[in-house]
């Protein structure tokens, strides 16, 4: 008997020992669900080594939307459905500048030929309607350092250069005498190219300081030097919201993603929680939620979609087709919780996704 007793409470003991470790498997379950996060986040020079991206940067934005979901999926395994990054890097985008130049100043018989009675331009298009009858067969990256009269209220005389670039003319802005001798030279061009490209970013600072500029623009000088004789040159400079610089045709593009609940993708989706002001905008400021009770206003999804249209269409009047909201908002179901809803705009509306 006392072998019976002994083996029936062993037996028990082992029983209720699965118990505890049952509670720790359900606990570790519970921490390998999948979570929604949102980040932003920027490249890193590691980051582009991992991605065996030797000169740093990506060609396209096709190359960055193939490569980057694996990287969060990397970076953020735990992330599932609904989560969001912004990814910030660098992309390879080059400037064209000449590879020949010609200069030209436009003649009182240029203007009578192109029934410009006034003898000037008063247009961009006047110009570039010149240049394609003066230089019908243009090389690409042809640059013309261009003389001519222009009217804008008054009549002055320009030089700015225009580059041909694949069957089309993009002007690069010109540097007057007197700017040139305010850059402390004493004729109307540089010595040499890297006196150019080290005096210019200073000179933008001062041009621009009342117009505005912001980080990531970019501006296209065309300026002289002296070399035996005096040639012309395109150089394109960026600004970083203090400072200009020489452009080395790199610039930083953002692309959201978004999760699906299996990849990442390339998605616009913003995320929105109703605000107070919103809540009254719709009738429900009294308390700042929806009422989603069986027979109260909100239980239905439909009128609650009705409510965030009026929401989203009066706080961003110009969202594109296709811009994407997952929304927020606060409910009271007999206790208050927080409920979310996707929305596509599809015309004028917006719709569930």
């Amino acid at each position: 008997m006392k072998k019976i007793f002994y083996s029936f409470a062993l037996l028990s003991l082992l029983f209720t020992s699965c118990t505890p470790m049952e509670d720790i498997y359900a606990e570790l379950d519970a921490q390998e669900k999948v979570i929604s996060g949102e980040a932003i986040y920027t490249l890193t020079d590691a980051d582009y080594t991992a991605l065996d991206l030797s000169y740093g940067n990506f060609s396209t934005l096709d190359d960055a939307k193939s490569a980057l979901p694996g990287f969060l999926a990397d970076k953020y395994p735990a992330w599932g459905k609904e989560s969001l990054a912004e990814v910030t890097f660098k992309l390879y985008s080059p400037k064209s500048t000449e590879s020949s130049f010609v200069a030209y100043t436009v003649s009182s018989a240029d203007y009578a030929a192109g029934g410009f009675t006034y003898g000037n331009f008063s247009s961009t298009s006047d110009i570039t309607n010149f240049l394609d009858t003066k230089y019908p067969d243009a090389a690409n990256r042809l640059l013309v350092s261009l003389t001519y009269k222009y009217y804008s209220g008054t009549v002055s005389t320009l030089n700015n250069g225009f580059l041909r670039v694949n069957g089309a003319w993009e002007m690069a802005s010109g540097i007057t005498d007197a700017e040139y001798t305010a850059m402390g030279e004493g004729f109307a061009n540089f010595s040499s190219t890297t006196e150019a490209l080290t005096k210019i970013p200073v000179f933008l600072s001062d041009k621009f300081k009342y117009e505005g500029k912001e980080a990531g623009d970019i501006v296209a000088v065309m300026y002289k030097y002296y070399s035996g004789s005096v040639i012309s040159k395109v150089a394109n400079f960026v600004f970083n919201g203090t400072t200009w610089s020489v452009y080395n045709n790199v610039i930083n593009e953002t692309i959201k993603f978004g999760h699906d609940g299996t990849n990442w993708v390339p998605d616009n989706t913003i995320k929105y929680t109703l605000t107070a002001a919103d809540y009254t905008l719709v009738g429900n400021g009294f308390y700042n939620n929806f009422d989603v009770r069986s027979g109260k206003a909100e239980e239905l999804e439909s009128v609650r979609l009705d409510k965030i249209n009026t929401i989203l269409l009066n706080n961003f009047p110009s969202d594109a087709e296709g811009q994407k909201y997952i929304v927020s908002y606060a409910i009271y179901n007999g206790a208050n919780g927080v409920w979310s809803l996707a929305v596509i705009k599809e015309g004028s509306k917006y719709v569930k996704q």
